[in-house]
This record gives C-alpha cells, sequence and structure tokens, in this order.
C-alpha cells in the first residue's frame, strides 16, 4: 500500500489517480500509524508552505515524516517542504535537505508554468527517461542547487528539479502531470 499524506496542501487526489493508472492502490491519509506501516509514501502539495508547515505541525507529523525510513517522494510543495527553510511565510520546514526555497526574481513570468527540460544522472528515480523529457512545472518558489540535488532545471537560473538523500526523493515538477514520462518516473519510485 502506498500512503498520500493528507495535509492543507492540494493536489493529493491527482496522485491517487495517476497511482490507479499505474495499477497500485494508496490511501489518502494523516494518521501516522497508516503512513509508518506503508511500502511507500507520497508527500503531494499545492498550496501555501506557512500554513502546510503549521498543519503538519499541529498534527505531529513534521517530527515523524523525517524519521521514516521507507521510500518517501515529495512532489511540488512537498520538496519546498522537505528543505530546511523557505521564504515562503519565512518558514522553518522539515530539515530533510539543506536547501533555502526562495522565490523567483527578476522580469521573468511568475509562476514558472508549463514543460521545462530535466538535467539529470543516472539516478533510478530516472531509470528509462533521458535529458531531452520534459516535466511539468507549476511554481513560484524553488529548492537551491544543493549537494542533494539530482536533476536541475534552468528557469532564471539553475534551480533543483529533484532531490535525494537515502530513502528521501523529490521533485520539483509534478510527474502525475507530466504525461508518460511523468507516468515512468511513478513508476520507477513504485518499484523501488
Amino acid at each position: 500500500m502506498i500512503a498520500i499524506v493528507k495535509y492543507n496542501g492540494g493536489n493529493a487526489v491527482s496522485i491517487q489517480n495517476a497511482l490507479y493508472r499505474l495499477g497500485y492502490k494508496s490511501c489518502i491519509t494523516n494518521d501516522i500509524r497508516i503512513i509508518q506501516n506503508a511500502d511507500k509514501v507520497i508527500f503531494p502539495g499545492v498550496g501555501q508552505a506557512s500554513t502546510a508547515m503549521q498543519f503538519l505541525c499541529e498534527h505531529k507529523l513534521d517530527k515523524e515524516l523525517i524519521k521514516l525510513t521507507q521510500p518517501f517522494l515529495g512532489i511540488c510543495l512537498g520538496l519546498q517542504l522537505m528543505c530546511k527553510y523557505s521564504e515562503e511565510g519565512n518558514t522553518t520546514c522539515l530539515g530533510i535537505f539543506p536547501s533555502k526555497v526562495k522565490r523567483f526574481k527578476g522580469s521573468i513570468k511568475i509562476p514558472h508554468m508549463g514543460w521545462n527540460t530535466l538535467k539529470f544522472g543516472n539516478q533510478p528515480i530516472f531509470k528509462d527517461l533521458n535529458n531531452k523529457n520534459d516535466m511539468y512545472f507549476v511554481h513560484s518558489y524553488y529548492a537551491e542547487v544543493c549537494k542533494n540535488t539530482t536533476a536541475i532545471c534552468s528557469y532564471e537560473g539553475e534551480f533543483s528539479a529533484a532531490l535525494q538523500k537515502d530513502n528521501f526523493f523529490a521533485t520539483q515538477f509534478h510527474p502525475e502531470k507530466s504525461g508518460k514520462f511523468g507516468e515512468r518516473l511513478l513508476k520507477n519510485f513504485c518499484t523501488l
């Protein structure tokens, strides 16, 4: 069973539908016992960092999620909350990754929305994908490149499009909205 973390960030149902199309059972929950006993955990998100972290803290999920040992995938806001700090609402986050999350600035269009190309190496989550496969992004904040960056993307400079540390994986893009390439990445995660 795959647990999809329920909090006040959106997109959980889109993830569940994508997993269903791939043949995987999942449940959307904030019950930490179910999450702890799941084979895999997905931490999706569309929303605002400070209110999302407030929900996680109120439900004691902030302390428990970082202790998980099974494969764990954060998506979009999920990736940002896995970093140490976000400029959005001046928010202290989970701290799994050392990166800071900053707002795009300058004359570029915000949010960064649409298809963009990644550059990545030979990580298991990118199996059978290549650097010509575009993924779908929607975000106004980005994680700085750090030692845990496994994929980069360019928009007003380079940012972390994917991160990994031990069993923790994260993508800034939305695999559930990225067509067959996003589905391939989700399948790779589900078979880790």
